[in-house]
This record gives C-alpha cells, sequence and structure tokens, in this order.
C-alpha cells in the first residue's frame, strides 16, 4: 500500500472540495481515499456530505457501509447494505456484508437466516462465497474453485473466507485468511484495500 501516493490523492480531492464545496463526487472520492487510509470517522463524514448534498446517491453508498463495519456501527452498515440491494439485487458481496454487519449484532444463525438470496452474480468465486455462507458448501469448496492465474479469484476466496471467521469468532483464522488476501493477492481493487484496513485495525500489520 502506497500511502505516499493517497496522501496526495487526498490532497488533491481535498483541493477539488474547496474548489467546488457543493460537488459530491468529491466527497465520495475523499471518503473512499480516507477509508483506505484507515481514517473511518472521515471517511463516513465525507460519504455523509455526499449523501446531503445529493440524496439520491443514498442506495448507492455502498462504501459507506463497508465504512459503517469498521466503525462498529452495524446496525446503520446493515441498512446501508439493504438500501444497496434494492437497486442491486444481484450483488453477492453487498448480501454477505449484511450478513456480517447482522452476525456482529445477533450471532451468525441469525444472519444465516436472513442472508438474502442473490442468484446471478457472474463470479463463479462469490456464488461459492455465498453458498458458504448460505450454509451449503465448505471453506474447502471455496478455496478450491481457484484458478491458479486468477488474482482476483484467489484474493476474494481469501478475504471472505477470512469474514466469515471472523463473524463466527475465530480471529485466528480470520487473521490467516485476510492476511494472506493483503499480502500475497495483491490487486487493484478497493476491496484489496480494505483488507489493508482490516489488518491495520486488528493490529495485525
Amino acid at each position: 500500500m502506497n500511502l505516499s501516493n493517497l496522501n496526495t490523492q487526498l490532497a488533491r480531492w481535498s483541493d477539488f472540495i474547496l474548489n467546488n464545496p457543493d460537488n459530491p463526487k468529491g466527497y465520495v472520492q475523499r471518503g473512499m481515499v480516507n477509508f483506505k487510509l484507515a481514517n473511518i470517522e472521515e471517511s463516513i463524514t465525507d460519504f455523509d456530505t455526499a449523501e446531503q448534498l445529493e440524496p439520491s446517491l443514498t442506495p448507492y453508498l455502498w462504501q459507506r457501509g463497508l465504512s459503517y463495519y469498521y466503525a462498529s456501527r452495524f446496525a446503520e452498515g446493515a441498512k446501508q447494505f439493504e438500501l444497496d440491494l434494492v437497486v442491486n439485487s444481484q450483488d453477492v458481496e453487498e448480501t454477505i456484508w449484511r450478513y456480517l454487519c447482522i452476525a456482529r449484532l445477533q450471532g451468525v444463525t441469525e444472519a444465516r437466516q436472513s442472508l438474502l438470496r442473490v442468484k446471478n452474480d457472474p463470479r463463479l468465486v462469490m456464488r461459492r462465497v455465498y453458498e458458504l455462507y448460505a450454509g451449503n458448501c465448505s471453506i474447502t469448496d471455496v478455496l478450491a474453485i481457484e484458478n491458479p492465474f486468477d488474482q482476483h479469484a484467489k484474493f476474494y476466496s481469501h478475504l471472505y473466507v477470512g469474514l466469515y471467521f471472523e463473524a463466527a469468532n475465530e480471529p485466528e483464522q480470520a487473521q490467516f485468511y485476510i492476511t494472506k488476501a493483503a499480502n500475497k493477492y495483491q490487486i487493484q481493487d478497493y476491496m484489496w484495500y480494505l483488507a489493508g484496513v482490516h489488518k491495520t485495525l486488528r493490529g495485525w500489520s
């Protein structure tokens, strides 16, 4: 993770906001950079400001749902992902993050019972991850689909297996898989930064 580059991006979007204080784009973009820097509360403030400027953004602020999770604002996180699914009903990731928020509030049993149905995510790895969280397959099944040349599939399988263990209150297993996702399977993706943020906030760095 290139902190110098992220800090440069943060300064650039802060300058953009200074010159365009009523443009929600600047706040969304700065919120994402703040999240990547593990500035969780600052990211939520930015996303909130974007929403205030443009209320129609609310069901598209999935990034805020992730920030809510790491701020331990799990009820708000679950609500954000429910709103997101109104406009993107076939997204496994938002369904899984809703599960993760509910699991932290009410336990894994309740989270699994309330898991929303998703059918058509085009990514095989995410379909298998969904079946894991639904209780219909094993961790071995998730990891077995990996293509040795598909860095994205390797990353996502390890990240979501790690999060699955965190929800089950198995921190050592969670650390193993999420750390491996972050360290071994680097991809240009917001979720790869999330894995790094997870390590930082859990003191695994």
